[in-house]
Parts: structure tokens; sequence; C-alpha cells
């Protein structure tokens, strides 16, 4: 069991600090309880506009999560199941995909089908909308011509690989049910049932107050540049929300408490379903599973784009939450690491 200790996190994220420049926020809470909540760095660089622990940031792939709960929520209301096929369920289901490709297979990145940004093959995320322009892309059917026209990868069920386009395809199916945006049904049946009030898929050129801007410092540190231009415009199925570190914590909760699904439909989110390759981490529905030598289960969920560094997780059995959200490249990882290190120790 995990036992949290204050003052070895505190210095823990220090040490972390002295070798990692971090912009963002760093948070833990036990049973709803906040231990630890720091903002470092600028929301806006150019207004001087620091963060603060309720800023609002784009989180990347970590919203997978979310688009997984609302396919959850799909299945408790009957729409759907979780071995459905998915040529049954998505009317552009696209003729050169498996048709035996099932909701199951793409919640667990097993499907094989094809990925319009393979991170396998490719690390240029920003490249990809050379032929797509960022400000174009505001719903799950703008994607989709991306990759609908692509091979198969491999047979449903035939490995593990990190798969966008799959989450793509969950978002369509939870539209074409829902019958209403995607983006308008994970606020209604995910955020607002978790009490996620200032979270939300919003556009860049609508973002609310109190929301960071994402920096890349690929031209140097004293030369930073946004990432306005490196992402969709409105996030999508795969990533893009943007969230507080405080709105995670209760996601979190109402996930463990089952405020928002059933305990079965929860256990099934968190059961590990595939093996990732990537150590010992498995793959539950939207969520990266990580088993401790001491016993604690980790439920995580992470991303990274062009200016973007999330990590959130939660220690199940421990009843304990850890988030770290950069609006900077990569730099969350270490400080989570430091966090999640000091944890072990107690």
């Amino acid at each position: 069991m995990a036992v949290i200790h204050k003052v070895l996190i505190e210095e823990a994220i220090a040490q972390a600090l002295d070798t990692t420049p971090f912009s963002g926020v760093v948070a833990v809470d036990r049973a709803g309880e906040e231990v630890l909540s720091r903002a470092y760095g600028f929301a806006n660089r150019a207004d001087a506009i620091l963060n603060t622990c309720n800023t609002r940031f784009a989180q990347a792939s970590g919203s997978k999560t979310f688009t997984a709960a609302a396919v959850c929520r799909l299945v408790e209301e009957g729409h759907i199941t979780f071995d459905a096929r998915m040529v049954d369920h998505l009317e552009c289901w696209p003729s050169n995909f498996d048709t035996g490709v099932t909701v199951h297979h793409l919640l667990t990145h097993t499907s094989g089908v094809p990925d319009y940004f393979d991170e396998e093959v490719d690390d240029d995320f920003e490249a990809l909308w050379a032929r797509l322009p960022t400000y174009q892309v505001r719903t799950p059917g703008d994607v989709f011509p991306l990759f609908a026209d692509q091979p198969m990868k491999f047979s449903p069920g035939e490995r593990f690989s990190y798969c966008n386009s799959g989450f793509i395809l969950l978002g369509l199916m939870i539209e074409q049910h829902a019958e209403q945006p995607f983006a308008d049904y994970v606020e209604a049946e995910v955020f607002a049932p978790a009490g996620m009030n200032d979270s939300g898929y919003f556009a860049f050129d609508r973002l609310p107050p109190c929301t960071a801007s994402n920096y890349l410092t690929d031209e140097g540190p004293d030369n930073p540049r946004t990432n306005v231009f490196t992402v969709p415009a409105v996030g999508q199925p795969d990533g893009g929300a943007f969230v507080t570190a405080p709105d995670m914590a209760r996601f979190w909760s109402a996930l463990r408490n089952h405020r928002l699904l059933n305990p079965p439909t929860t256990e099934q989110m968190l059961r590990a379903h595939a093996t990732t390759g990537r150590g010992e981490d498995h793959y539950g529905y939207g969520v990266w599973i990580e088993a401790r030598t001491s016993g604690s289960v980790i439920h995580r969920a992470e991303g990274m784009d062009p200016g973007v560094s999330f990590v959130s997780d939660m220690w199940t059995a421990d009843d304990v939450s850890i988030t770290v959200i950069s609006n900077t490249d990569g730099s969350a990882w270490p400080i989570y690491r430091a966090i999640t290190g000091a944890v072990a120790e107690g």
C-alpha cells in the first residue's frame, strides 16, 4: 500500500526541478483531499501571466481516457456492447477495413486499423498538418479522410499497436448513436457527472479564461513558439481536451467510487486487456496499467503533443491520484517519476 509523505514528495520535486525546466501544475490527492498542489511558470509568456493551480491545460492523448469512459456510457445505455462489430455500428465504416474489428479492439489498440499518425514509424506530428491545415480540424469527421483509404495494418486482435485512428472511429460511433457532437456528449456524460466543471473541448480561437498557451522550445528556450499551428483547432476523440489538475482528481474519484460508471463497467474499463510491450505496462480501455512491486496498481492517462506534456494517474487501491501537466514539451515526465519514486519510498 502506498504511504504518502508530503515532505518526501516536495523534496523529490525540488531535486527534479534542478535539472528539468518545468512550466505547469503538480497535484497529489488522497481520498478526495489535497495533499499537495503547486504551479510553476507562465500560462502566457507574452503577457507574463503565471500558471495557477486552477489553470486549464491541454492534455493531448490523455483524453483517450474520456473517450473510453464515454463508450462505456453508451454500453450502459444499451446502444452497443464491447464485443460488437464496428461495421454494424458505424455507417461510414470503410470497405477496406476488416469487418471483424470490434469496439473492444479499438479501445485496447489491438484493432489493426491504419493510424493517421503511426507512432511506430513517425515522430513528427507537426508535419502531418501540411496536408490538412489545423484550423480545418474541428470534428472527428475532419480527421477521418486522413486514414480511411489506407490498408489494415494487421488482423484484429493480433497485437497491441497504439492507434489514434481507432479512437477517431470510436468518436464517430459515439456521434452516430448519441445523435450529437462528440464533444457535447463527453462533456454531458463524463465531465458533468464527474464534477469537471472547468474542463472541455475548447477551440484554439475561442479559449476561455485561465487557459494556458502551449510552447515548443525546438528553436531554443529563449525563443519559444506556441503550438497553434501544430495541433487540431479543436480536440478530438484521440486527444486534445483541456483540463485542470483539480478536475483530474475529481475524474479519478468519480470513476473509482462508481459515480461515473457502474461497478461491472468500471471493472471492465480498468482491467488489463492487452500487453503493450512497454516494460510491464498493460492497457485497459483508454488507460495504461502499471503493477508496482509494492502491490499497488496504477491506472494512468498520459499524453504528449508539440508543446504539451501530461500524465495523471489513480492508485486504485490506495485512493491516491497524481497529476502533472506542463504547457511545454516533455517536462511532465521527470517530475512525475520523481513523485512516484517518493511515494514508493514510503
